[in-house]
């Protein structure tokens, strides 16, 4: 299936803003972060198609994952 990745703030160094690539039926969220070589830790948001979701969540082909760190500040 295709899924559309988009990496926001810190997550882009040294990767892709967007991209589209294909996995097999039934990946989850978490699956791709760990692909990604990023830590369950660091995610902040987890969308799917715009709308949140969790790192269990199952993509659909045709769907958009948006992840975004955690954003620390004061």
């Amino acid at each position: 299936m295709q899924i559309t990745l988009k990496l926001f703030a810190t997550f882009r160094n040294g990767r892709f803003k967007a991209a589209e690539e294909e996995f097999p039926v039934g990946t989850d969220c978490r699956t791709i972060v760990l692909g990604l070589k990023l830590t369950e830790e660091e995610i902040g948001i987890v969308l799917v198609n715009g709308r949140h979701g969790t790192l269990d969540s199952i993509l659909q082909d045709g769907d958009t994952l948006s992840l975004f760190p955690l954003v620390g500040g004061g």
